[in-house]
Formats: structure tokens, C-alpha cells, sequence
């Protein structure tokens, strides 16, 4: 018997392989499948940043005298269709994921030696998948109980006038642009600098075009929070505050070696210190997003079957979700590269941003010596889109020099593809 624990995504790809190599598989989940991708997380942003780009849209059109209305969002109601589009695509994945040949049962599963109990239960295992995901990391604040994060974001009433975000990463910089579109006013207060990891061009563009309204706090710190307001050490903030500070593993369940931040340390493929034990997803030691989490509960799920897999982190892509895309690669290795940027072209999502002189961003980096393209940043429309294919690309060797006779399609808001076509004619 085969077991993962965890039905988010690398819990979810690890049964599912499992099963199309015919092992029997008993996939255990404590309460929503999905993980936190789908139910607090990845789906929930992408929903309500659908409808945040669409208001950012119409308030361009109406400055341009195109339209003339008003948006006014019913937020109650939004919560409601957004739950209910949540629970349908839940239900696409139990469904999928049962067709594929794994058993379900829900519950909270403990690992007790060589066996997990759910439920009063014992299950004996040959090899145990562990994927139980992350929670919000909240950090030892005076008055931390009355601030919110993602997990509380589909149960908030009503929109606050004003929102204090405490954080300056990914999920920071997301939240500001949704409520800030949804006619909220947005402080983010950042510990130390604001997107710190972004490529500095990029991180400008994002800050001065995308959350142009949303003001930013670096070098802050948090000092004591209130019902409806937040000390900092730059002065007292009105508003009610929201935690984006991080996860924590919940990796608790199973007594294996792990790093200061309690994330299970596994090798490249998926094995933990205990043997026939792997581990896969944010709980890990490892990179964290959803298609990384997904790809290592695969390789987990082969190594287990005896099929000997590694993970690669090469060229991982990544992307930030505001009015466009904000994705990357960066395999900054600091070598000798050169770089080279332009705006983005006009095209489906940006046509109407040309007389703002807001159609996106791009910059890739790039070894002229070898052909090695290290760096690719494209804040865009698609962005997403085109850069993960580029990552599987680089991934299988393609060089700059390989897009010499690119043939792309028109119209479209790529202008990477015109970066590394010029920077070919250089090697």
C-alpha cells in the first residue's frame, strides 16, 4: 500500500502517478481537496485579481472617454460566486483524481512508527508520501490576534476603507493591487525592502505602473496591532491589518530531520531521513510554488515505485499575478551578462495602455559567450504563459542563438521573444 498524506497539489500528482503505475494508493486529506493552491491560496487570488484587472480596465476606458459607468463592487456576492466556483473545481479534482484509480478518505491522519491512523484507524504503508502543505507563518507581534490573513480572506464581511499589509513578497504585492483596485486604501509595511528579490528595473516598473496607489513602508517595523489600526516604527496607521509574513510547514505529523524553519529536508528525490518515507511541497526544504510542488510529488511517487527520478530547480519559472503578469526566471549566476529591456508591445490586453505609456516591461540577461540566457523578466498580459514554456526550453539546453528564426504570433503582448532574437545576431 502506497499512502500520501495531503490532497493539495504534490499530494494530489504523487496518487495520481502512483496509480497509473498501478500501486494501489490511498490518498488521506484533512478537509478540502485542493491544498491551499486552490482554497485559500493561488485559485482565490486569481479570482478576485480577475475582477480587480477588469476594474483597472474600465476606469482606463472611462479616463479615455470610451465608456461611462461605474464599477461597484458587490462584495458579499463575490464571496459567494467565489466559493461556489472553489467547491466546483474541487469536485473536478476528487473526481479526476478517483477515475485515476485512488482511493479517498478524509480525515486527520497521525504517522505512528511504521503505520498512520486517521481516525482511530491504523494503516500500514510500503512507502509513505508526505504533502501536508504550509499555514500562514504569523510572527510574535503584540496584538497579532486582531489582524487577518489568507486564510480569512473569503470570510471578511465587507471591504475595509483602509488595509495595513505586513510583508513585502509575493503575496504582499498581490493583495495590495486587489484591494487597492477594490477602492480600499493600502499601506504595505515591509521589515526590510519591498520585493526585494525582483530584478530592481523590474521592481521599479512594478511599484511606480501596476500599484501606483498603494503606499509602500520599507525598513518598518511592526510594533504592536490593533483592532483598527497598526504601530510601526514610522508612527501609528488607521486601518485594519493583514498579515503576509510568510508560511509555515506543517510538518509535525512525521518525526523526520528537518531544517531551523521546520521544513522537512529531502534530496533530489523526494527521500526523507526515514526510510521509505518521501516528502513533497511547501512542507519541504525545497523551491515553493504549485507546479514545483506538483512536479515533486511525481518524482516522489516514481522514486517510491522504484523507478529512480530527480527533481531539478533549474530555471524555475515564477509569476507575481497584478494587472499583468509579473514573471520570471532568474538564474543569476553572476556571470559576466549583458542585458537588454523594452516596454511591451501594444496587443489583446495592453492596446489600450499605449497612451499611458503602460503596455508592461520586459528584460532578459543573457552570456554572449556561451549563448546562456540566465535572466528573463516579463511583466505582461501572458507573461505567465509564454515564460513557462521558455523555462522547458532552457531546461533542455536551448541557447539564445536557437531563437535567431523565431516565428512568432501576432498580435501579442511578447516582446522576450524580440530581446533574445536581437541579442542572437550578437554571439
Amino acid at each position: 500500500m502506497y499512502v500520501i498524506i495531503g490532497g493539495g497539489p504534490a499530494g494530489r500528482f504523487a496518487a495520481m502517478e502512483l496509480a497509473a503505475l498501478n500501486k494501489e494508493t490511498l490518498l488521506i486529506e484533512k478537509k478540502y481537496m485542493g491544498g491551499t493552491c486552490l482554497n485559500e491560496g493561488c485559485m482565490v487570488v486569481c479570482g478576485l485579481n480577475d475582477i480587480a484587472r477588469f476594474i483597472d480596465n474600465a476606469k482606463n476606458l472611462k479616463n479615455h472617454g470610451i465608456i461611462d459607468f461605474e464599477c461597484e463592487i458587490k462584495y458579499k456576492h463575490l464571496l459567494k460566486k467565489l466559493k461556489k466556483t472553489i467547491k466546483t473545481i474541487r469536485k473536478i479534482n476528487e473526481k479526476e483524481t478517483k477515475e485515476s484509480g485512488v482511493e479517498i478518505i478524509y480525515g486527520e491522519a497521525k504517522v505512528i512508527e511504521d503505520k498512520v491512523q486517521v481516525d482511530g484507524e491504523k494503516i500500514s504503508y510500503d512507502k509513505l508520501i508526505v504533502a501536508t502543505g504550509i499555514k500562514p507563518h504569523i510572527p510574535p507581534i503584540d496584538g497579532v490576534e486582531n489582524a487577518i490573513t489568507y486564510r480569512d480572506v473569503l470570510e471578511i464581511d465587507e471591504l475595509p476603507e483602509v488595509i495595513n499589509i505586513v510583508g513585502g513578497g509575493h503575496t504582499a504585492s498581490e493583495f495590495a493591487y486587489i484591494f487597492s483596485r477594490f477602492g480600499c486604501k493600502v499601506n504595505v509595511i515591509c521589515r526590510s525592502k519591498f520585493l526585494k528579490n525582483l530584478d530592481p528595473e523590474i521592481k521599479k516598473y512594478v511599484v511606480e505602473k501596476l500599484l501606483d496607489d498603494v503606499k509602500i513602508y520599507e525598513n518598518t517595523k511592526t510594533l504592536k496591532i490593533g483592532e483598527e489600526y497598526i504601530e510601526t516604527s514610522k508612527g501609528k496607521i488607521e486601518g485594519k491589518t493583514f498579515l503576509a509574513t510568510g508560511v509555515t510547514p506543517n510538518s509535525k505529523i512525521v518525526n523526520v530531520k528537518k531544517d531551523s524553519k521546520e521544513h522537512i529536508i529531502v534530496n533530489e528525490k523526494m527521500e526523507t531521513s526515514m526510510k521509505n518515507v518521501y516528502a513533497a511541497g511547501a512542507v519541504t526544504n525545497r523551491a515553493k510554488n504549485t507546479p514545483v510542488a506538483r512536479m515533486e510529488g511525481i518524482v516522489a511517487a516514481r522514486n517510491a515505485a522504484g523507478i529512480e527520478t530527480r527533481m531539478r530547480y533549474d530555471y524555475i519559472p515564477n509569476s507575481i499575478s497584478l494587472k499583468y503578469d509579473v514573471a520570471f526566471i532568474d538564474e543569476n549566476k553572476n556571470k559576466k551578462l549583458v542585458n537588454a529591456k523594452m516596454p511591451g508591445p501594444a496587443g489583446p490586453g495592453s492596446f489600450w495602455e499605449v497612451l499611458n505609456k503602460n503596455t508592461g516591461l520586459s528584460k532578459v540577461s543573457v552570456d554572449l559567450n556561451t549563448g546562456e540566457i540566465s535572466r528573463v523578466y516579463a511583466v505582461s498580459p501572458i507573461g505567465r504563459d509564454y515564460v513557462a514554456y521558455l523555462s522547458h526550453l532552457l531546461r533542455l539546453g536551448s541557447k539564445v542563438q536557437d531563437f535567431d528564426n523565431f516565428i512568432e504570433v501576432h498580435p501579442s503582448t511578447d516582446s522576450v521573444y524580440k530581446l533574445l532574437r536581437f541579442l542572437a545576431k550578437r554571439i
